[in-house]
C-alpha cells in the first residue's frame, strides 16, 4: 500500500541538507555545520571518611564545552563573521534550523554562550577550481534542542 505525503512526512527522517543558520539578526548560509553535540562530564569524589563509612561516591555533572565548525562560502561585501571574530565577545543567540521542504523548521539546536576561537581562511592554490571556503570555530558552552 503506498503511503500518502503527510504519512511520508511523519514516517521519514529529515535530509541534512536543508538547513539554516542564523546568528544574532543575521541569517547566514554555511555550507556545513558540525560539532553540535551534548556531553556531560562526571567526577568521581571519596570523601575523607569513607574508609569508615563504607564506599560513598559522590558523582558531579557538569556540561562540557561544546566544540562547533561553521564552514561558510566567502562573499564580497559579506565580513560579519570578521566583525564577530574581531569583537571577541560571545553571541547567545545562534539557533541552526533543519527544515522541511517549505523551508519551515521542524528541529532547532539554540546554542548559547558561543565565543568564535579560531578563522581559517580558504586554502589558495592556483591549480584548483574550488569555492573559496571560509572555517569558522566556536566554543559554546550549552546547547539545547527545540522541536517546533
Amino acid at each position: 500500500m503506498a503511503l500518502s505525503p503527510d504519512e511520508i512526512r511523519q514516517q521519514y527522517p529529515l535530509p541534512v541538507y536543508n538547513y539554516r543558520v542564523t546568528i544574532g539578526s543575521e541569517v547566514a548560509s554555511f555550507s556545513e555545520v558540525s560539532g553540535l553535540s551534548m556531553k556531560y562530564e562526571t567526577v568521581s569524589y571519596r570523601h575523607g571518611l569513607s574508609f569508615t563509612e563504607g564506599e560513598t561516591v559522590l558523582r558531579f555533572v557538569y556540561e562540557e564545552a561544546i566544540a562547533i565548525t561553521m564552514k561558510k562560502g566567502v562573499f564580497k561585501d559579506h565580513a560579519f563573521l570578521y566583525a564577530w571574530f574581531s569583537e571577541k565577545k560571545p553571541k547567545n543567540n545562534i539557533q541552526v534550523s533543519l527544515c522541511d521542504e517549505n523551508g519551515q523548521a521542524l528541529v532547532q539546536w539554540k546554542i548559547g554562550s558561543a565565543l568564535p576561537v579560531k578563522l581559517d581562511a580558504p586554502t589558495f592554490d592556483a591549480n584548483a577550481n574550488d569555492v573559496a571556503i571560509d572555517t569558522l570555530e566556536i566554543m559554546a558552552s550549552i546547547i539545547t534542542v527545540e522541536i517546533v
